[in-house]
């Protein structure tokens, strides 16, 4: 009888494949070594895929011995553990490239991909709630993400506070992305709309860029050698409708990892932010 696959100890099982190739076993040559890098990563991943808590990850690895046996554990981390592994590596840098690894490995011949981003919460009261009972949404995390067209595989991440002109994310967001792929096209809307994102795609990157232009004259004219271009019927042309791949992304994303953030601290939030990008990604 065939029963599908369980999707915690794949993601498990490629977690710790792919961080093995990009960190050392042990942080020093005198760590304790009870622990790899490699498995505390893969569990802040799956912490961050299960939207719980160090606490909660631990003790669902205590419940399921195949995920113990994913992670080649024999005995089980101290919650402290991972939240100190998660405080003082560089988790952002790691999973971007990781991400570029999963891009090389399952899509090297990506040609469009389509950039934006969304927000995570810090609280548990939601944007509409918020909205609804007057009071302004001051903070949140703000995700920047790279997607490749069709398959919907991430190819960098930037996290940051919101909210913020997505122009300020741009450049490092392009600078990840450029590390995993050189597609032929980017798509984004209005929000990126710059002559300096139109060159650093096009004269640094080998990319062409159809970015919606945010009309600010009188005369509904647009300045700029690229910006020019981007009429409407180029725009048609180009299928700019393909920029809602990011969209679509950013809804699954949201669906599966949740919109609200557990972690308190800066650095914890962008963490946990960044990590549930790479979760879905290796989930996929």
């Amino acid at each position: 009888m065939n029963t599908k696959p369980n999707i915690l100890l794949e993601v498990a099982a490629l977690s710790m494949r792919l961080s093995a190739q990009y960190l050392q076993p042990y942080s020093a040559k005198f760590s304790p070594q009870k622990f790899t890098q490699p498995q505390l990563l893969t569990c802040l991943i799956l912490r961050a895929y299960l939207k719980t808590t160090y606490r909660g990850v631990i003790e669902l690895l205590q419940a399921a011995p195949p995920l113990q046996d994913a992670l080649q554990l024999t005995r089980l981390p101290h919650y402290s553990t991972l939240k100190y592994f998660a405080d003082r590596s560089n988790v952002a840098e790691i999973t971007n490239l990781l991400l570029a690894e999963i891009i090389r490995r399952f899509e090297p011949s990506a040609t469009e991909v389509a950039i934006d981003s969304t927000g995570l919460e810090t609280t548990a009261a939601s944007a509409h709630f918020q909205s609804r009972s007057g009071k302004a949404r001051k903070k949140y995390v703000k995700l920047s993400v790279c997607v490749l067209v069709g398959s919907l595989l991430p190819a960098g991440v930037i996290a940051s506070w919101g909210p913020t002109n997505d122009k300020q994310q741009a450049y490092a967001l392009i600078e990840r992305a450029a590390e995993s792929v050189t597609p032929a096209r980017l798509y984004a809307d209005a929000g990126y709309d710059a002559e300096w994102v139109h060159e650093l795609c096009r004269e640094h990157w080998g990319t062409e860029s159809i970015i919606k232009p945010a009309v600010h004259r009188r005369d509904g004219g647009i300045n700029g050698k690229y910006r020019s271009q981007m009429t409407p019927e180029t725009l048609k042309e180009k299928q700019y409708g393909r920029r809602w791949s990011v969209e679509s992304f950013m809804s699954a994303l949201k669906r599966t990892t949740g919109s609200m953030l557990s972690a308190r601290s800066e650095r914890a939030l962008f963490v946990e932010a960044t990590l549930r990008v790479l979760a879905y990604a290796l989930r996929r």
